[in-house]
């Protein structure tokens, strides 16, 4: 297995993905989907931040450093609580417009960690450490939004036809 390829892979579907929840965080009706999708464009730079530490070391030819993700696990840099809270504080109702997205967000977020999963079964070492922290980060993000994409979806069902 080529880590400097996967790492590079994984590079430009972090882009893909900060791209993805910036772009929607404007687009969106909801203001705790939009303060969700703003700070998981946030976290997405992290990763890609994490992600392009470990591309130069393994040019260099030096060792993975997990210093980085350390860091930032002990940070806890993505509060589900206050997004948890946000959306106990609002009507689901106004959500329902952002179903496709908030769907679209999940799918994007579960096969990040599916990847990261797959490639961290064939790593070794640190790389394997890494990776499963990737995998860990993005099933958070899926999980958050499959909840934000459920509750939105309950609330709909429960509409009177036409909306």
């Amino acid at each position: 297995m080529d880590i400097l390829k996967i790492y590079q892979y994984a590079m430009q579907r972090e882009l893909e993905g900060k791209r993805f929840f910036e772009e929607h965080a404007e687009r969106l009706n909801h203001a705790s989907a939009i303060g969700a999708f703003k700070s998981l464009a946030a976290e997405e730079q992290k990763h890609i931040e994490f992600i392009q530490h470990q591309i130069d070391l393994i040019t260099k030819g030096s060792p993975p450093d997990l210093t980085m993700a350390e860091e930032m696990q002990k940070e806890g840099f993505f509060s589900q609580r206050a997004v948890t809270e946000c959306i106990d504080s609002t009507t689901l109702e106004s959500m329902v417009p952002d179903l496709p997205v908030l769907r679209m967000a999940f799918l994007i977020e579960r096969d990040f960690s599916e990847f990261y999963e797959k490639a961290a079964e064939n790593a070794e070492g640190d790389s394997k450490k890494a990776l499963k922290m990737l995998a860990e980060w993005e099933r958070q993000h899926e999980q958050l939004f499959k909840q934000l994409h459920d509750k939105a979806f309950e609330e709909y069902s429960e509409m009177p036809w036409g909306g």
